[in-house]
């Protein structure tokens, strides 16, 4: 087993994977189950013209962003969280890596509740399954734990067998949808009024922005910056857009407002079971190896193989309490908070000390930095209003969130504020 995947240094340039392999791992944050519900409540809550333009919209915002944090992890060969560490400080950051750890386990536990929940219904569609739903529960999170302490390169070996069936199946949705009307008839369904343009953007940005914050994790491996374009690129333009698409067009097509229930009467049972296995296993794999890494970097003497073990066990474990239905909302609110992080980091290495963030440089971090602090403090402040509609700006509320701490760190740091935040 690979145990070492470099939590608190640089990834090594003969330890790189050729682009599009990183690539097909970071596609399943886009062709999986919960980007089919997406659009499958998008096509029958909003107008036709607000469903097309938000989703083609929240896709490129979602790609901007996934371009300049892949673009970072693969220039500086850091994971997001190490990252994190040289932008906040090295106290500053542990707090927040920890916490982040926490959300990612809390997501780990849903994402067994809801995968075990799927496949008792499939199974018992498929081959009248009656029994109980943990076996199943047990069986995926020890699947997923196994999978995230190989590393990295067995979450690769999987993607480059998931992900084309995975298309298929996409594919085979939208040739039984376009067999009830053209395209364009099929949008003709959808209601006249409903859900506005900013609020189907969010919809569409606010599912997977924190997969676009945490790209660094697997792009770090990727040692020329044109691959971690196309990462971005193929992961939320390309794949993203067009099964949030196909989503949509599948329950217009067959008015189910249910993505099982849908693929079922599309005679697509298989193709269902591939999507909930294949797709989780590897989403929530990639959830536990980020979980990893964060908890690595907030505590670097912590062993990542007992670590991804310890994880798997107490994400797995609750799940079988049944307790998340009432965690979900924390866990939303407390992952939009992460938000900020990602511009913070990117305006430090792109605008103000890039050369902190290379070589040696990089392990010379002060115990706090208060100026991003502060930043991320009005950033995430920004995105909890955002989220519960008391405050709007571009009407995005990750949208907003990136950019006040973007412009506060900017003014922060500005001379001669700068030597201020920095004597706090």
């Amino acid at each position: 087993m690979d145990l070492d995947e470099f939590a608190t240094t640089p990834v090594p340039a003969d330890r790189s994977v050729i682009w599009w392999k990183i690539a097909l791992t970071n596609v399943l944050f886009s062709v999986c189950l919960p980007t089919l519900i997406t659009g499958l409540d998008l096509a029958v809550a909003a107008p036709r013209a607000n469903f097309l333009s938000g989703v083609i919209v929240g896709s490129l915002i979602l790609t901007f962003i996934g371009i300049w944090t892949s673009v970072l992890g693969c220039r500086t060969r850091l994971s997001s969280y190490m990252l994190a560490r040289i932008a906040f400080g090295s106290a500053g950051s542990a707090l927040l890596n920890l916490v982040f750890a926490f959300s990612l386990l809390g997501w780990f536990g849903v994402n067994i509740n809801l995968f075990g929940d799927a496949m008792a219904r499939l199974c018992a569609a498929l081959w009248h399954y009656q029994g109980p739903v943990w076996p199943i529960e047990l069986f995926a999170g020890l699947l997923m734990t196994w999978t995230t302490l190989v590393g990295l390169r067995a979450i690769n070996m999987l993607s480059l067998i998931i992900v084309p069936i995975l298309c298929v199946v996409c594919a085979l949705m939208l040739l039984v949808s376009v067999k009830h009307g053209s395209i364009v008839e099929l949008l003709r369904r959808a209601p006249p009024s409903g859900m506005s343009f900013g609020d189907t953007v969010s919809a569409v940005v606010g599912g997977v922005i924190v997969g676009a914050v945490i790209m660094p994790d697997t792009c770090r491996f990727i040692d020329r910056a044109y691959g971690a374009v196309w990462t971005a690129v193929l992961t939320y333009f390309v794949s993203g857009a067009a099964v949030t698409l196909i989503g949509g067009l599948a329950g217009l097509a067959t008015g189910r407002a249910e993505i099982l229930d849908l693929m079922l009467s599309m005679g697509l049972g298989t193709g269902a079971f591939a999507i909930v296995l294949g797709g989780s296993w590897v989403l929530n794999s990639l959830n536990l190896y980020s979980t990893s890494l964060s908890i690595g970097a907030a505590a670097p003497r912590t062993h990542r193989g007992l670590t991804t073990m310890v994880c798997g066990v107490v994400g797995t474990f609750t799940a079988f309490m049944q307790i998340l239905d009432h965690f979900l909302t924390f866990l939303f609110y407390l992952s939009v908070v992460f938000v900020p992080i990602a511009a913070i980091i990117a305006v430090d290495f792109f605008l103000i000390r890039p050369t902190a963030y290379l070589g040696s440089a990089s392990a010379h971090v002060k115990p706090v930095e208060p100026a991003a602090l502060l930043a991320w403090g009005l950033g995430a402040a920004v995105a909890v209003l955002g989220s519960t509609g008391y405050l709007r700006l571009s009407g995005i509320a990750a949208v907003d969130a990136m950019l006040v701490s973007g412009v506060v760190f900017m003014a922060l740091r500005f001379r001669p504020w700068a030597a201020v935040t920095e004597s706090v």
